[in-house]
């Protein structure tokens, strides 16, 4: 039996719109069977954030298009990046690792400081290691 290939995601950003490409990337690996470990890092920890998670509404670039995008969005009735995130989860291998210096910066200590999406708290070493032995490594 041939052995899932892997990806590894470290999501830095805590942009909405960026969150969201991560949604749809991470929806396509699931999709191919592939096995995902995202480690959360620097604004993707202020992100996933308890209070913080379903309030992200700014973009990166173009500010001020973030209107029409979030309009258009809307409408195409494209799920936000926390339904992308879930979703993906239930469906297949999917970990969440926040770093726990980008935690302790935002007010984090314990998974529990976090939506629930996610996995564990850990240092920059297991990222490093889990992106050396991915088959895919990005970095959103």
């Amino acid at each position: 039996m041939e052995e899932n290939k892997k990806m590894t995601m470290a999501l830095c950003t805590g942009s909405f719109d960026k969150l969201i490409v991560a949604g749809i990337i991470l929806s396509g690996a699931v999709a191919e069977d592939m096995d995902v470990e995202i480690y959360v890092l620097l604004y993707g920890a202020y992100a996933f954030k308890k209070e913080n998670g379903a309030k992200i509404d700014t973009s990166s670039e173009y500010p001020e298009l973030n209107r029409e995008l979030k309009t258009s969005l809307e409408s195409m009735n494209v799920p936000t990046w926390v339904d992308f995130f879930t979703t993906a989860k239930e469906l297949g291998n999917v970990k969440f690792y926040i770093c726990g210096t980008a935690g302790k910066i935002w007010g984090g200590e314990k998974v529990s400081d976090f939506i629930d999406l996610a996995d564990d708290i850990c240092g920059i070493g297991e990222y490093v290691d889990s992106a050396q032995n991915a088959d895919v490594h990005m970095l959103i």
